[in-house]
């Protein structure tokens, strides 16, 4: 059982496709199930709520019943449940529930999850009821890995294909895309690895976890994009090339000493010193 989350995300550094591509290449593993969480929050602001920010009250759409707005961020869900099945894995969407959520809103997610062909779709309200109120949702993943035939697993591309040819699989399979645009640093990048012996790696695209396109602005499903990659990176170690797309920014590496070590406090002022 493989575990994703869509909470005001869309696209997680660790998402499905690189963990069926990636990580159950190299295990052997095959997944019977995913699971989608949800919450109706989330899925309002791809409904075209507006937008939330740190530290300001929630805007009433928010807090308050509004079905059409669940409805039309739906769309976003369906998309996730349409990219799981492609693996060949049941899809259970875990409704992740809390205080704000009405009856109606969460009947309005498990109507849309089942309509997209989910094993099923269940309220989970382990946020109020720890461990009891998550008990339905575990029986629902059970059922699913029960019924679900582990041969039908199966991956989104071929090893062998060109570099060019994963990535746009990746790009229009997953997100939508209507094509990729490589610069010319990708080109002569993607050039080097294939002549280098590398070309046979999978691929884990490094982009906005906010949206399905590189614009982190345009919820729900967007359309009539394409895919920019700015360069591509290797991990030959690690096995897997990752192309960077968009603006994005990668995490910089830690160095041997954690910077905590400098962090301390004046006991005489009370202030907090070593942080910058």
């Amino acid at each position: 059982c493989f575990l994703m989350r869509n909470y005001s995300y869309t696209h997680y550094f660790l998402t499905s496709q690189e963990f069926f591509n990636i990580k159950c290449r190299e295990s052997g593993l095959k997944p019977k199930c995913a699971v989608i969480v949800a919450t109706v929050r989330a899925l309002k602001m791809h409904g075209g709520g507006p937008p939330v920010s740190a530290g300001k009250p929630l805007a009433s759409e928010y807090t308050e019943e509004n079905i059409p707005l669940v409805t039309a961020g739906c769309d976003n869900l369906v998309k996730h449940i349409e990219n799981a099945k492609k693996f060949g894995v049941e899809v259970v969407v875990a409704i992740n529930q809390f205080k704000f959520d009405t009856a109606a809103e969460m009947e309005a997610v498990r109507a849309a999850s089942l309509a997209a062909g989910a094993f099923d779709a269940v309220v989970s309200n382990h946020w109020a009821e720890g461990g009891k109120g998550a008990e339905a949702l575990g029986r629902a993943v059970v059922a699913a890995c029960e019924a679900s035939n582990v041969e039908n697993f199966r991956y989104l591309y071929d090893l062998e294909l060109p570099i060019r040819e994963k990535v746009e699989a990746i790009s229009k399979e997953i997100y939508g895309a209507d094509g990729v645009d490589f610069s010319e640093l990708a080109e002569q990048q993607m050039a080097q690895y294939e002549s280098s012996g590398f070309g046979n790696l999978p691929i884990c695209i490094a982009k906005t976890q906010y949206s399905f396109s590189c614009d982190a602005k345009a919820k729900g499903v967007p359309t009539g994009f394409r895919i920019f990659v700015r360069e591509i990176r290797s991990c030959v170690g690690a096995g897997f090339l990752y192309p960077i797309c968009g603006d994005i920014m990668t995490i910089p590496g830690l160095p041997t000493r954690p910077g905590f070590y400098d962090v301390d406090i004046d006991v005489e002022t009370g202030q907090v010193i070593g942080l910058f």
